[in-house]
């Protein structure tokens, strides 16, 4: 059976934002140890590389 794995963390490619996936708020917030970024940027989330979506 193949099961979709979601990310667990992202990273803006402008502006540096990091956030986390919060399971408890079942919503990303930033990460303790990055508080950069801004918070009004269209960010653009790399969640690619060795990021692979698909369990096998």
């Amino acid at each position: 059976m193949t099961e979709l794995e979601p990310p667990t963390r992202r990273e803006c490619q402008r502006c540096g934002r990091r956030e986390a996936w919060d399971d408890d708020a079942t919503n990303w917030t930033i990460r303790d140890d990055a508080q950069t970024g801004e918070p009004f940027c269209i960010h653009e989330w790399d969640i690619t590389g060795t990021y692979r979506p698909i369990r096998g």
